[in-house]
């Protein structure tokens, strides 16, 4: 971990918490919010909706990069920094890898969220894990549709510049 270097970071993280804060008081659920923001403007900013919209993956995090992609217009949020309340869980970290994003600061760790079962530590431990020695198994069957183009190939074609 590197010395935080945002002069703006504890005020966005403490924008997280009162999110976050609203979420418990108001809907009774999860207490996660997050703000997206680049070049000292907030991009997007969301709350942790897994109960609210039945959906897992609706993780404060996740629905503030949902939020940045669309009000950008883009899937590439590079040069955004994302404030979460809490550590973020292998999911959401993984999508702001995919997504670009510079940097991540979060104000409750997960050693501050194991008391409350609220720790993302063990997506982590999981994942770490040979593929053979996990909880869930994953199964690899190479399957190709013989009647048609090979899928990876095709999109390859599709990714192709034109030229």
């Amino acid at each position: 971990m590197t010395t935080p270097h945002d002069p703006n970071a504890g005020a966005y993280l403490l924008d997280s918490i009162r999110l976050a804060m609203g979420n418990i008081r108001e809907r009774k659920t999860w207490p996660f919010g997050a703000v997206i923001a680049r070049d000292g403007k907030v991009i997007a900013t969301a709350v942790n909706e897994v109960d609210a919209l039945c959906d897992p993956s609706a993780h404060a995090e996740m629905q503030a990069v949902r939020a940045a992609a669309k009000a950008l217009k883009s899937t590439n949020l590079s040069g955004c920094t994302v404030y979460a309340s809490g550590y973020p869980c292998s999911m959401c970290l993984t999508a702001m890898y995919l997504a670009g994003v510079k940097e991540v600061y979060y104000a409750y760790s997960n050693e501050d969220g194991e008391p409350y079962d609220l720790s993302a530590e063990r997506g982590y431990l999981e994942i770490a894990r040979p593929p053979q020695q996990r909880e869930m198994p994953l199964h690899s069957m190479p399957v190709r549709d013989e009647g048609d183009e090979d899928l990876y190939e095709a999109w390859r074609k599709l990714a192709e510049p034109a030229g």
